[in-house]
């Protein structure tokens, strides 16, 4: 039987790394080699400009993930990855709709009005380091993120209030994010200053605004067709605040059979935001009775930033499409740092979260030591590779010719998020 936990021991720094095996000094016409491309050809050409931004024709490619280059009216950004493409692209429309906002009489005289609020840090709330989620300088988020618990009729009446008030931050920022499309945990710098800004005038100084009021400023341009995430997961991210969302995968690991003590290390994960544990979870609760779970939170560890949370994230994603669509998964099984699985119908299914594989000598050895491996434990069915992105004509020759069948932009069939 093959050794899943032998398999599974590779670390990837960054994790698309567990491809980079030693590449000869002298490359033989035999292979491909992955290098920078232009966004002309790889974008639609309505996405490569639009409101507020545009995107600089080269485009890195370590041969697997693209880097775009964003020049916007609010900052360059470097987004890798199609999906985190699309990300930068909606994050850019609610930054313009948050500062037409503020520069409203509505918002001057709703700043007026918070000022008063008795929660004095308010002020500052731009400038110092803060929490993503509420705008609370991070000395204080510890003190608020559980008060909804340890709250009691005995407590300080002010106190009360600024816990109230922090609360509704918070709580306008994921409603105002999820109307809007976006990611309240997003590590753009920019997007929550101007969450912070507006949320704090809209839940303390009574400023009226909503994602469906500011939608008509201008939406993001869709660059890749994607299926929805389910309503129940959505409303999820909008109405629990990170402490329970915690709760709440904690349980879900529980029941899955994961050891208490990885669950742990998985959710304390600094590459992982609560968005990202929260769909990660979601994905593996699908897997229901599948052998191994606890194998691909031992992948996820080996994140080491937020591209790695985002590859682990839409790997785990495809797993489960593959299981609802195509056939049901036995035992998840990783192969150095990537995701794999048996499935019912005696194929091993792969999931890769990539834009763009080529076959180049490292891909060539990885393909051919995945599939000396599993056929010596006897899988000798052939093998399904599911991506996000897609693979060069001569990778997908050279896949088809040692059995493996490519699925690309599986995102147009299976709920894949951003």
């Amino acid at each position: 039987m093959i050794n899943p936990r032998q398999l599974a021991g590779f670390v990837v720094a960054p994790v698309l790394a567990a491809f980079a095996l030693t590449v000869p000094s002298a490359l033989g016409n035999e292979f491909e080699l992955g290098g920078n491309t232009t966004a002309s050809q790889v974008l639609p050409a309505n996405v490569i400009a639009g409101r507020h931004y545009r995107i600089a024709d080269k485009v890195v490619s370590d041969g697997l993930l693209y880097t775009y280059t964003v020049e916007s009216e609010f900052g360059t950004f470097r987004p890798t990855g199609n999906y985190a493409l699309q990300k930068i692209l909606t994050e850019i429309q609610v930054i313009a709709a948050l500062q037409e906002i503020s520069r409203t009489e509505a918002f001057a005289d709703s700043v007026l009005h918070a000022a008063k609020s008795p929660l004095r840090f308010g002020a500052s709330m731009i400038t110092d380091p803060v929490d993503t989620v509420t705008g609370i300088p991070r000395g204080l988020f510890s003190i608020f993120e559980n008060v909804a618990e340890s709250a009691t009729s005995d407590a300080n009446p002010s106190e009360d209030a600024r816990i109230k008030q922090a609360l509704m931050v918070s709580s306008w920022k994921r409603e105002y994010c999820a109307e809007m499309g976006c990611d309240v945990y997003s590590s753009n710098k920019v997007l929550q200053e101007e969450l912070n800004r507006i949320g704090w005038a809209a839940a303390i100084g009574g400023l009226a605004v909503s994602g469906a009021t500011t939608a008509a400023s201008g939406g993001a341009v869709m660059a890749f067709s994607l299926v929805r995430t389910s309503d129940q997961l959505n409303e999820a991210l909008r109405s629990e605040p990170p402490s329970r969302l915690r709760i709440i995968n904690e349980g879900k690991l529980h029941g899955l059979g994961v050891p208490d003590e990885l669950a742990q290390k998985f959710l304390d994960h600094p590459a992982y935001t609560p968005r990202h544990a929260t769909l990660i979870v979601s994905a593996l609760e699908a897997l229901q009775g599948v052998k191994g779970i606890e194998r691909y939170l031992e992948l996820c560890l080996r994140a080491q930033d937020e591209v790695g949370a985002n590859f682990y994230q839409n790997s785990a994603e495809i797993l489960r499409g593959y299981h609802l669509s195509a056939a049901r998964l036995v035992e998840l099984m990783p192969l150095l740092g990537i995701a794999a699985a048996s499935a019912e119908n005696g194929r091993i299914v792969i999931s890769l979260a990539w834009d763009n594989g080529v076959y180049d000598p490292a891909i060539a050895q990885r393909i051919d030591y995945g599939r000396q491996e599993f056929e010596k434990a006897g899988f000798r069915q052939g093998f399904d590779i599911w991506t996000t992105g897609t693979a060069s004509p001569r990778l997908k020759a050279e896949l088809a010719k040692r059995g493996f069948a490519l699925t690309d932009f599986v995102g147009r069939k299976v709920p894949i998020t951003q």
